[in-house]
């Protein structure tokens, strides 16, 4: 019996290609679920489990960032990859700001995306791959909890993605050191290119506003090297 990888939702209106990948994808061990538009696409998530979803950004009926907005208000977790014909600045960063995992040109290596699958899925089912020794820590006025991926402060909380979770968890593990920008990319993301670069930097604007109502914390941009979690003695004490 062949194994199974993991469980794919395909959303391509291009038949042809998204024949071509489902069967290539299928050949390499997992099971794929090919939808030719985003709300065939977003029934098909609703009704079935699925592990990553590879979505087009061009569809009819409902393009590829409305169908990742549809599926991260059901799941905040699930890796998204998008496809896209385009190579416009605004809509690689519009992807990463929806939480893309990954951000793939037309045309493409289908031996390069299965690459890009791989490393992402490893990352996700990996649950070793961040160290978990420690899972609560106090940010200044805050308090967080990177098993429940709950940052909390006078009784409000706000719960984070996966990514945010485990960017904040690297940070507060710096203890005050400069996190080096490159061992988070290749720790959080499995490959330090320039997109993901970008992605991370979204993730840090996003910390940053979790962050702000506390005036004694600050995330530090360490130019050419990375980033540093500083907080104020004072405010930490009071």
């Amino acid at each position: 019996m062949k194994q199974i990888n993991g469980t794919i939702l395909l959303v391509e209106d291009d038949d042809n290609l998204g024949s071509l990948l489902s069967e290539y994808l299928n050949s390499k061990g997992y099971q794929t679920e090919l939808a030719t538009d985003g709300e065939r696409g977003l029934k098909k998530f609703l009704n079935q489990s699925f592990d990553l979803c590879i979505l087009d950004v061009m569809m009819p009926v409902m393009d590829g960032f409305t169908l990742a907005k549809e599926i991260r208000a059901i799941n905040s977790d699930i890796p998204i990859v998008f496809l896209t014909a385009k190579s416009m600045k605004e809509d690689t960063m519009e992807g990463f700001t929806l939480g893309a995992d990954d951000y793939i040109t037309k045309p493409f290596s289908m031996e390069v995306l299965l690459l890009r699958i791989k490393a992402i899925l490893r990352r996700s089912l990996d649950a070793g791959s961040i160290d978990k020794d420690q899972t609560t820590f106090e940010i200044g006025s805050y308090t967080f909890d990177s098993d429940r991926r709950v940052l909390s402060r006078n009784g409000k909380e706000v719960k984070l993605t996966s990514k945010e979770n485990d960017l904040l968890k690297l940070l507060a593990q710096s203890d005050g050191k400069t996190l080096e920008r490159k061992a988070a990319l290749m720790l959080i993301w499995g490959d330090d290119n320039y997109f993901n670069s970008r992605s991370m930097d979204v993730y840090i604007t996003k910390l940053r506003k979790y962050l702000k109502a506390d005036d004694g914390i600050e995330i530090i941009n360490i130019h050419g090297k990375g980033f540093k979690l500083y907080i104020k003695q004072t405010d930490q004490n009071s």
